[in-house]
């Protein structure tokens, strides 16, 4: 139902993760009976998480010791490692900027360009460890680079940006066909930021494997305050997984994957992400936090060094545990930052689900802290 905000303008209300909780029912079961599973195309996962494009997050290293995790680390095809052949000491530097210089500094070191030759050998090195190999690039990097990545062996292709459309518009430049882009690929694609009903729909129908909900939401985005633009993601995500459900009826039975990306900063978001209808869950922050994560205890994404208009931030988030005690613990901390999968497990044994697909139709309620 609409809400009057005044006369000339009626908004409908969206929800947080702050805003739902899930709800135990009749049944439970033993943390050890449940499976975190899910497979995209034609990989399988042993958790529903993959590691976000972020040079605070992942690494070739850290995109190693992720699949190994059995996870999926996604490397930035635009970040540090394909800029520098030896990015380390630049990692060292960011984390050492003092804040009120750190966004100028940032946009110089990231005006180094790109080089081909770099995106393949980083590629080739996740590849040689033996897991699944995932890179992004923005639509606007897509065109130019993506022969490269494929060449290089890339399994699955992320196109990646705060908001992706099937439409846009452009009269400067030629914008990228995903239509005609995803039909011509060899690899499985996933694509987004989408937050609404109709504009995940229309990222479906491109023929996406699947598409990544979210738009700035994260830890470290100022879109709300730069741009004024905004999506909760409970409501976002419930929306995309209806689009998700209606495409399957209208393609005759092809299912695309729903993945949470942003405002997923601990296991409880993790938990309610999944209960809203996502199939797995893109982690930033979350990841970010692991003392063997690149970015050194600071976190920040890739709209932080815009060269014309920066929408996020370096910020300082600490560090907790490594990478494999923030999945699977022992959890040093009470507040959801470690151990992601053992909550996740907990629960969907104390909701009485087996497996991610059938959690997805937990109940949930609204706004219990108010009650």
């Amino acid at each position: 139902m609409d809400i009057e905000i005044g006369r000339a303008k009626r908004a409908r209300r969206a929800y947080t993760f702050d805003d739902i909780a899930v709800v135990p029912s009749r049944r439970t079961r033993n943390p050890e009976d449940v499976s975190t599973g899910w497979s995209i195309d034609a990989f399988h996962f042993d958790i529903p998480v993959l590691a976000a494009p972020m040079d605070s997050v992942v690494s070739p290293h850290t995109a190693i010791t992720l699949g190994q995790l059995g996870g999926l680390g996604v490397l930035d095809l635009e970040g540090l490692w394909t800029r520098y052949e030896d990015p380390e000491p630049i990692l060292a530097e960011i984390a050492a900027l003092p804040d009120d210089g750190a966004t100028r500094r940032m946009q110089e070191l990231y005006a180094e360009p790109i080089k081909p030759e770099l995106v393949r050998d980083r590629l080739a090195e996740i590849r040689a460890a033996g897991i699944t190999v995932a890179g992004s690039l923005t639509p606007q990097r897509t065109q130019e680079l993506y022969e490269t990545v494929v060449a290089a062996g890339v399994d699955l292709f992320v196109i990646r940006g705060t908001t992706v459309s099937a439409e846009h518009v452009s009269s400067v430049a030629e914008p990228l066909n995903l239509k005609k882009f995803i039909y011509d690929l060899d690899v499985p694609v996933i694509v987004g930021g989408a937050a609404t009903y109709t504009a995940a729909l229309h990222l479906m129908r491109t023929g996406a494997a699947g598409v990544l909900v979210g738009f700035g939401g994260g830890a470290t985005s100022t879109t709300r305050a730069t741009l004024g633009i905004h999506a909760p993601m409970a409501t976002a995500l419930a929306d995309v997984a209806g689009a998700r459900r209606d495409y399957l009826d209208e393609s005759g039975g092809r299912y695309v994957h729903v993945i949470a990306d942003g405002g997923v900063g601990t296991s409880g978001d993790i938990v309610k992400a999944l209960a809203m209808g996502a199939d797995a869950v893109m982690l930033g922050v979350a990841l970010a936090r692991a003392t063997d994560a690149p970015g050194q205890g600071y976190h920040w994404g890739p709209e932080a060094h815009h060269p014309k208009l920066p929408r996020g931030r370096r910020a300082k988030i600490g560090q907790v545990a490594p990478l494999e005690e923030i999945l699977y613990g022992p959890a040093p901390v009470a507040d959801g930052t470690a151990n992601l999968i053992g909550a996740l497990r907990k629960s969907m044994a104390t909701t009485g689900y087996s497996d991610l697909k059938e959690f997805q139709r937990v109940e949930v309620v609204v706004a219990p802290y108010g009650s």
